[in-house]
């Protein structure tokens, strides 16, 4: 555990920053995006150009703050699973109830 701790600190774990496998489905589907944007992008001009834009560097921001959150959610979900985990003390049939 504590080795853990150290590449977190030491910033040797990154758990935002992954390689995308060439030729999966997450690739094609972000080659695919960014061939679209390209074409749309050539396609307008002035306004609409920046409106696409902006709308793609909303959408952006909407994906990696949602990505924080899903990470925060599923590191919050972990460590109540390990202390429930740990509670020796938590009904099990396998305990005896004190009569009286």
């Amino acid at each position: 555990m504590r080795d853990t701790l150290e590449n977190l600190y030491f910033g040797k774990i990154t758990p935002n920053e992954q390689d995308i496998t060439p030729g999966s489905v997450l690739a094609d589907a972000m080659d695919r995006a960014e061939q679209c944007e390209e074409k749309l992008t050539a396609q307008l001009e002035g306004e609409k150009k920046t409106l696409l834009l902006r709308l793609l560097n909303a959408e952006n921001e909407i994906n990696s703050t949602m990505a924080l959150e899903h990470f925060i959610l599923g590191f919050r979900l972990g460590m109540r699973m390990a202390m429930e985990a740990l509670d020796e003390d938590d009904g099990s049939l396998t305990m005896y109830r004190e009569e009286g």
